[in-house]
């Protein structure tokens, strides 16, 4: 079972949030049923927190976390979605990335652990989501 992670969790971690226990919890889980990978969007919105790419990288590799990039056929799923998105009317309150990160898991993992703020079930209905 590969579980792609999402940003989201990661800065939960990072930060301590209140949900922070109930992540650790599940990602540990997730790491014994399988690989955990993240995108290169998600390890760009990890970055500022970086100041080098490869202290980024070892400390993915610490969670066991694998730098996963896009295939093509991710990408393109995640253009084809945001042009159903926006055609149905939907706001700029989502770019493209939103809809990379959902497509890299839909594609390339199992399911993506991340807090849905709505948007993933609804555009991504087939993807499924490892949460608290």
């Amino acid at each position: 079972m590969r579980t792609a992670v999402d940003s989201s969790v990661l800065w939960c971690l990072i930060n301590r949030e209140p949900t922070a226990e109930a992540w650790d919890t599940l990602l540990r889980q997730a790491a014994s049923e399988g690989e955990l990978t993240v995108c290169p969007l998600v390890f760009a919105e990890l970055a500022p927190a970086y100041a080098d790419a490869d202290v980024l990288l070892t400390d993915l590799r610490r969670l066991t976390i694998r730098y996963d990039p896009f295939t093509p056929a991710a990408a393109h799923l995640a253009g084809q979605v945001f042009k159903e998105y926006r055609l149905a009317g939907g706001p700029r309150e989502h770019l493209i990335p939103d809809f990379l990160v959902a497509a890299h898991a839909q594609i390339q993992a199992d399911r993506l652990a991340a807090a849905d703020r709505g948007y993933l079930r609804r555009y991504f209905p087939q993807l499924p989501l490892l949460t608290p």
